[in-house]
Formats: structure tokens, sequence, C-alpha cells
């Protein structure tokens, strides 16, 4: 399961329980976070079938999340969404 921030603030997990549905819960946390240069393709074909992807990219997005898979897209695909969104 990815390592997401605990909150304090009940409104904060609320939004969060996406995260119970999350498919990258099942499996193992270091596809969705490859060495440098190494193979997304394991964690993409995960998020692929996960029903919470969207709310899983929202939520990188919303938090500028740096590294690992989220919603199906690398970091540097989520930075290419943002500046095609500008």
């Amino acid at each position: 399961m990815l390592e997401l921030p605990s909150f304090d603030d009940p409104s904060e997990e609320d939004a969060l329980s996406w995260r119970e549905h999350a498919l990258c819960a099942q499996t193992d946390p270091e596809a969705f976070f490859p060495e440098k240069g190494g193979s997304t393709r394991e964690a993409k074909k995960v998020c692929q079938s996960c029903p919470v992807r969207t709310e899983c990219l929202s939520y990188a997005l919303d938090h500028d999340e740096r590294f690992g898979i989220w919603g199906g897209l690398s970091e540097r695909e989520r930075r290419r969404l943002r500046t095609q969104a500008s």
C-alpha cells in the first residue's frame, strides 16, 4: 500500500477514504516507486483496473507528489499534465 500521511482532521481522513479501495494496497508497494530508470509497467497495469484511479491521480496532483506512480501516471507524466492544464 502506498504510504500516505495520516491526518488528525476527520474531514481530511474522509477525503482519503478512497485508499481503502486502491488495488495498490494488495500489491508490492515497491512496484509503485521504481528506481530511477526502472520499469513502471507493473504499477501502471495495476492502475488500469483500479476503481479509484481518478481519486488517486487527483490526490497526487493536489499534493504535488514528486515520486512514484499515482493514478497510473509517473511523476514526469503528471508534470506534463499540469503543464498542459496551465
